[in-house]
């Protein structure tokens, strides 16, 4: 017999844990879109970027902020989906996640800058802001027993 019990999953994870899909899908596309040079989509989302500067850029990362970017989105949406089922291991996929997102940015800021047109510091912000709070997220609805 199972002692443990769950809490019965409150509305919000529901609303948290497909805004949160969306977010990582979005973050996972534009790494696929990046990584295979698509250059209409380039344009789409940075029309006064030259395509060819930025997936040089892409291509030329550090080892380390590569993998920062791979961990932070690919990671990022399997906690998302753990969410979704209620399962305890969001919490390190989130936390992997935003560790990958630290990692990347903060090359970013202090070792390898972007070229012009792509040196925006709100978005890297905003996007480390949502990555922590989805693993504080996770985390207190592991502690509140709404993961398993």
């Amino acid at each position: 017999m199972d002692d443990v019990q769950t809490a019965k999953a409150p509305v919000h994870l529901w609303i948290v844990g497909l805004l949160a899909t969306l977010w990582n899908g979005f973050g996972s596309y534009n790494y696929l879109m990046s990584r295979m040079h698509n250059a209409e989509y380039m344009k789409m989302m940075a029309p006064n970027v030259d395509p060819a500067a930025a997936f040089a850029y892409a291509d030329a990362m550090p080892v380390l902020q590569a993998f920062g970017w791979g961990l932070g989105v690919w990671v990022g949406l399997l906690g998302s989906l753990l969410l979704l089922v209620r399962s305890r291991h969001a919490v390190p996929a989130l936390a992997l996640s935003f560790v990958g997102v630290l990692v990347t940015f903060g090359y970013q800021f202090f070792v390898n800058p972007p070229p012009a047109g792509m040196d925006d510091k709100i978005v890297p912000l905003v996007i480390i802001a949502i990555a922590a709070a989805l693993y504080y997220y996770a985390h207190r609805q592991r502690r509140s027993g709404v993961l398993r």
